[in-house]
């Protein structure tokens, strides 16, 4: 990942966000960065010499601001009920508010035995940091008896994430943000049920 980008690199990266989050790895090309950002091909060229080195970028910042959003939820709320209803509430906002309607990296999952070795591995990344953050919400949540767990942490954990992906997809395909929280809600609350 580059360290400090210049404020154009910056602009670039951010129109390839946002063109992930919408069509994938191949539902975007340089020639659609450039109409946005207002610049040549060769000059995105200049920053980013290659398209897969421009999303390794965009994927690896991407990871670093969840990773982060994930420290700032077990510091400020260090209730594993409450974390997980955050972490459904940020989604839903942004959906909502059409900030960021789908994960990049589960976009990018689907397209993963097409992609280029470097991002692959960033967005497997992805998918390891997620899940093991999960893996300890519902660890702690389980042993305080908060949960009522049907199978190993890690595993629930795994499942979680899946129904949010899910519930992304849901809300896409239904073309209703509603779609995401109700489905969100309900797969906090399956965890919930019954302890």
């Amino acid at each position: 990942m580059k360290d400090a980008l210049s404020p154009k690199a910056a602009e670039i990266v951010s129109h390839a966000r946002t063109l992930l989050e919408t069509g994938g790895y191949n539902g975007f090309s340089y020639a659609d960065i450039a109409v946005r950002v207002n610049i040549s091909k060769a000059s995105i060229h200049h920053h980013f010499p290659s398209k897969a080195e421009l999303v390794q970028v965009v994927v690896a910042m991407y990871r670093a601001e969840a990773r982060a959003g994930l420290a700032v939820l077990d510091r400020q709320l260090g209730d594993p009920v409450l974390e997980l209803h955050a972490y459904v509430d940020y989604w839903s906002t942004c959906i909502r508010g059409g900030t960021s309607s789908f994960c990049i990296c589960a976009m990018l999952a689907a397209e993963l035995p097409l992609l280029p070795a470097e991002i692959v591995a960033e967005v497997r990344g992805h998918f390891e940091d997620l899940t093991a953050w999960l893996t300890a919400v519902l660890e702690k949540g389980a042993a305080n008896g908060q949960f009522r767990l049907q199978g190993p942490a890690a595993d629930e954990a795994r499942a979680f994430m899946a129904s949010v992906h899910g519930a992304m997809l849901a809300a896409r395909g239904f073309a209703d943000p509603g779609t995401f929280e109700t489905l969100g809600r309900l797969s906090i609350a399956r965890l919930t049920r019954a302890v």
